[in-house]
């Protein structure tokens, strides 16, 4: 069960810490320099060491053990340092995003990453520092701790957690707060892995939902008849079967001013204004004698067709060359299912045979192979019916998967004010003993 921080016992007797982000403390609390704790372990790399990665989930361990994108093994051997199990980690340039934790392996790593062990034996705790330094870098205190010492820089490095002051309870209250914690946020985690999984389970209900309502209609007694497409298989005995060359026309029109609005494809959004993505690049000064579509047209991204990149869009815009861009010759679809059907299953698979290239990043989905394949589908207004389903039951699952997001923001919320108010004294974990006196 989860406690309401505001019911949770605190200490008898606080004072004024001397830290003004630090605030008030146990009164037999002390507070610490980070160089006070803490040195820089400087180790040299064993025959048998494997590279250790410190994540920004607070996780440090062997690299293999984990699924790691992205990494290189670019660093040279004799710039690696040796790591121990049990290490307090800090990764300099991720340590602001929570990227500092305590090793469970041995291993070498970068030298971007600092090693720090206690400097005095039996005095400090490096699973309690772990959750306080963390809970400074999510809280945003490191990020900005860093950018005042080095302008725009967020590096966090050994020399500037050094200099850092601490609380400093005593070792057996510095165990039992991490203890504490360790239980704590194990229940946190899990109550959000349930709501990510239902989460899941909603998106997974909405597809289905839009798969068989544009690819089989909304009566579950209508006849069904074999398309005679393979990848498309059974559709409802009234519907059509055309290749879109008898329903679509390329198009290649160009801007004048080139002032029309920048548009994007993606698989995830399909066609949306690049202002409302994070792209900046291939950025013209000007736009004029660029490529554009209209209200109503369908954009395929060529080179990512096969992820399912496309969509109908709503406004007129400029859009990328390697885009195709696609008008209905007469009024045959609504909008909304065209893009619907044209993302389901099959047909995204269809994209991946038909498209050329060495490989999946280099595949193309040229306009010739849009005009050699088949669209099953109903009149308009059974489209615009089955719009209308989709939209009504979507907008039940989406209030669905917003609720389970709200109360995921919530749960994060209530771990990372609970870590700081236990590392911080403002709350007394349960088997956690007061030692007064201690100045």
């Amino acid at each position: 069960m989860i406690e309401q921080l505001a019911e949770m016992p605190t200490y008898e007797t606080y004072k004024n810490s001397g830290v003004e982000w630090l605030g008030e403390i146990p009164a037999h609390w002390r507070v610490g320099k980070g160089k006070w704790l803490f040195s820089k372990a400087d180790r040299q790399v064993r025959d048998d060491d494997d590279v250790i990665t410190c994540f920004r989930d607070g996780q440090v361990t062997l690299r293999k053990n984990r699924r790691t994108e992205g990494f290189t093994n670019a660093i040279q051997e004799h710039r690696y340092q040796g790591i121990r199990k049990g290490d307090l980690v800090i990764h300099a340039m991720d340590a602001f995003a929570g990227a500092i934790g305590v090793s469970d392996s041995d291993g070498k790593s970068s030298p971007v990453y600092s090693a720090c062990i206690p400097r005095i034996s039996n005095t400090v705790d490096v699973y309690f520092y772990a959750y306080f330094l963390r809970s400074l870098a999510l809280s945003g205190f490191i990020e900005s701790l860093a950018k005042g010492i080095r302008e725009r820089s967020t590096d966090f490095r050994f020399k500037d957690f050094s200099v850092l002051n601490l609380s400093f309870p005593p070792l057996n209250e510095q165990i039992a707060i991490a203890a504490f914690l360790d239980r704590k946020t194990a229940q946190i985690d899990q109550a959000v892995a349930i709501k990510e999984q239902q989460i899941a389970l909603l998106k997974e209900r909405k597809q289905i939902l839009i798969q068989n309502a544009v690819t089989r209609g909304l009566n579950p007694n209508a006849p069904m008849r074999d398309s005679g497409v393979e990848w498309i298989g059974e559709i409802p005995a009234h519907w059509e079967i055309k290749r879109a060359k008898y329903l679509f026309k390329e198009i290649d029109e160009r801007s004048v001013s080139g002032d029309e609005e920048l548009l994007s494809v993606s698989h995830m959004t399909g066609v949306t204004p690049r202002s409302e993505k994070n792209v900046t690049m291939f950025m013209a000064e000007d736009y004029s004698g660029s490529k554009t579509c209209q209200n109503g047209d369908l954009v395929f991204n060529i080179m990512w067709a096969w992820m399912g990149a496309l969509g109908v869009s709503d406004r007129t815009g400029i859009v990328s060359s390697s885009y195709g861009v696609f008008r209905q010759l007469k009024n045959m679809f609504n909008p909304n299912y065209l893009e619907f059907l044209l993302k389901t299953t099959g047909y995204i698979e269809h994209y991946n045979k038909v498209s050329t290239g060495l490989h999946s990043s280099r595949l193309r989905f040229y306009s010739h192979m849009f005009f050699n394949m088949e669209l099953g589908f109903p009149s308009k207004d059974e489209q615009d019916e089955i719009v209308t389903h989709i939209e009504t039951q979507s907008a039940k699952i989406d209030q669905a998967i917003s609720i389970q997001q709200q109360q995921i923001g919530k749960l994060k919320e209530y771990k990372a004010t609970l870590i700081n108010s236990a590392v911080t004294g403002k709350i007394r974990v349960p088997d956690s003993v007061q030692v007064e006196g201690m100045r």
